[in-house]
């Protein structure tokens, strides 16, 4: 059967780094937007590595009680990502811009948190029979809620002014607890670009510099419980 290279052709665009996606690498993208795109990354990361983690969950119940506390851990990154886009970022981006994404994003978030829930509760079951289910449904969501917001967002982010683009992040950090900011910098930093590493580590504030290795290692400790390997950039 001969081939479509039209639909060939298409899929290679569609893989191919963008100035308005982080899917396929983040190259393209300003320096000052490669936090937002890191923390994209690990959600993306993460889902699939749920999905693969999903059908042995049943087959390592002592694994089970370790791989909840990794997933309530993940769960909560996005969790405080979603609010201080909504309640920060969003707000911000339009009194700035006069931009709303609204329109675009719709109920996404919600509709994340419900499937989030539902991932969850898999969890707490013996057995976890619903995990492989409810993982490929998060996977589905996430990958197509980051599609849309970055197609919306990025080329509205990337004409701010660095400087204020930067203060507006800095304010955020000022006001997330710590023990999530333990949590989320080695998790947007795992099988991260070194460069994109060395730009979000540049505009840190420094007792998030001198922790760097403290939280790696407790980050690889919640890995390592649950036997999911970690990986490398």
């Amino acid at each position: 059967m001969p081939v479509n290279s039209d639909k060939n052709s298409a899929a290679n665009v569609l893989a191919e780094p963008s100035a308005n996606s982080s899917e396929y690498g983040i190259d393209l993208l300003p320096d000052h937007l490669h936090a937002f795109a890191l923390l994209h990354r690990a959600m993306r990361r993460d889902a699939r590595r749920l999905v693969a983690a999903a059908p042995s969950v049943a087959t390592r119940p002592g694994h089970q009680p370790a791989t909840a506390a990794w997933w309530e851990r993940v769960r909560a990154a996005i969790d405080w990502h979603h609010h201080t886009e909504d309640e920060q970022f969003w707000p911000e981006l339009r009194r700035r811009t006069g931009v709303s994404v609204d329109d675009v994003l719709g109920d996404d978030h919600a509709g994340l948190d419900r499937v989030m829930a539902a991932v969850s509760a898999a969890l707490a079951t013996p057995g976890a029979a619903e995990l492989p289910l409810a993982a490929a449904r998060f996977d589905t969501l996430v990958h197509g809620h980051l599609r849309r917001e970055e197609a919306a967002v990025f080329p509205v982010l990337a004409g701010v002014g660095v400087r204020d683009y930067l203060a507006v992040e800095r304010r955020m950090l000022a006001r997330t607890p710590r023990r999530m900011l333990m949590f989320v910098q080695p998790w947007m930093f795992e099988a991260a670009d070194p460069r994109a590493v060395a730009n979000v580590m540049a505009t840190a504030p420094p007792p998030v510099r001198l922790l760097t290795g403290t939280m790696r290692r407790r980050y690889e400790r919640v890995l390592n419980a649950a036997s999911l390997p970690l990986i490398a950039a």
